[in-house]
């Protein structure tokens, strides 16, 4: 159950974020530029945690669980690109097209390097 509830709460935190980022950083031109930089930023730090934490055995799997799966679960959002890229190709399907392979290009990248970044300096 406190597992349930951390999860609960940081995800709603994650979600509060998410939403404040898309105000400060709202679309330009048509382009979702607040839910990009929250998918590729929520990638880069999913991928450097669990990383990072992968070989470590004093993980504390409810602070684990509520950062990966509440927090940035929350945070980061398939919904929002999907309703946002069928939007962008009603309008502009150029933008919508840019939008969809950087997402996927500059996400996978963000992935690797939090990968990379998260192994330095982990004794094996």
């Amino acid at each position: 159950m406190k597992t349930i509830l951390a999860v609960g709460a940081a995800g709603a935190v994650g979600a509060v974020v998410r939403t404040l980022i898309g105000f400060v950083l709202p679309a330009t031109n048509g382009f979702p530029t607040g839910t990009f930089i929250v998918n590729i930023s929520g990638t880069f730090i999913l991928c450097f945690l669990v990383e990072r934490t992968l070989h470590l055995t004093l993980v504390n799997k409810t602070a684990y669980d509520a950062i990966t799966v509440g927090f940035l679960g929350a945070f980061t959002t398939f919904s929002a690109f999907s309703y946002e890229t069928f939007t962008l190709f009603e309008s502009n399907l150029a933008m919508a097209i840019v939008y969809v392979l950087s997402s996927i290009v500059l996400g996978l990248f963000a992935g690797a390097f939090g990968f990379r970044l998260g192994g330095r300096g982990r004794t094996e």
